[in-house]
């Protein structure tokens, strides 16, 4: 796993949404984007982190704010979680993790004394000009939404 930093230029990237549409990170030049990467879809603390977000749109919106999830879960589960959750951002499907890999959040966790591979739960805030202005790279999920404002602002 390696480590991005803030000030690291952010690696350009191609995923595909819950729609098939494609996405590029070159696609939002000029506009602060939240890419945030989470475990899996309709889990607690993922479905927190989500709602925060969702809860303070209008908010993040006012600040220009962008917001992109990412998980390894494919289109149908990223569809249906939208659904079931009012989520008004897209979600990028990575089911091969190399979105994640390249964002240095793939790796190697422990739970329950059980070791495997999956994902950091991390948060990049990244700036108009394609820079990392901050990472969180442990979320309060219940309130992700203030946690980005105050990352783009400070």
């Amino acid at each position: 796993m390696h480590h991005l930093n803030e000030g690291d230029a952010a690696p350009a990237f191609e995923a595909l949404d819950q729609d098939g549409k494609a996405h590029r990170l070159a696609d939002y030049a000029g506009r602060k984007v939240v890419l945030y990467f989470y475990p899996k879809d309709n889990t607690p603390g993922c479905t927190n982190q989500a709602c925060s977000l969702r809860d303070g749109m209008g908010e993040l919106k006012k600040e220009g704010i962008v917001v992109l999830g990412v998980s390894i879960n494919h289109a149908v589960s990223h569809r249906k979680f939208i659904d079931k959750f009012e989520l008004p951002f897209d979600l990028l499907v990575d089911e091969d993790h190399a979105l994640q890999e390249l964002y240095g959040v793939w790796g190697l966790k422990k739970f329950m004394g059980r070791e495997y591979d999956g994902t950091h739960r991390t948060t990049f805030c990244i700036n108009e000009q394609g820079t990392i202005a901050a990472i969180i790279r442990k979320p309060k999920v219940k309130d992700h939404a203030n946690e980005v404002l105050a990352a783009f602002a400070g």
